[in-house]
């Protein structure tokens, strides 16, 4: 028992604090409970508050643009911008860039 007679390990003699140390430990690193795994939730938690928070935003981006294809003039613009639709006395010129063109340089 040469081992607890430094004074650092003079605490341990007593069976209730040794008891104490061992159920820390285990609480601390090897239960179910443990406090690694409360922290790898916790982040896990962070992360889905953030992506909860993206998909609010993205999905009132989406409202406003429902709203706006709601009214004539909206999914007017919307079918002349996105679809080049015209109406039966119109013509359509397209001009393009140079700067705006991708070529296979860019992909």
């Amino acid at each position: 028992m040469t081992f607890f007679k430094h004074k650092i390990f003079k605490p341990f003699k007593n069976i209730f604090i040794l008891i104490l140390a061992v159920f820390l430990v285990w609480m601390l690193f090897f239960d179910a409970n443990s406090w690694l795994i409360h922290h790898e939730l916790n982040t896990d938690i962070d992360a889905l508050e953030s992506e909860k928070e993206y998909y609010k935003k993205e999905i009132e981006k989406d409202n406003k643009a429902i709203k706006a294809l709601n009214t004539k003039d909206g999914l007017e613009k919307f079918a002349r911008e996105e679809y080049y639709m015209k109406r039966d006395n119109e013509e359509i010129y397209i001009i393009e860039y140079e700067d705006s063109l991708k070529t296979k340089k860019d992909e």
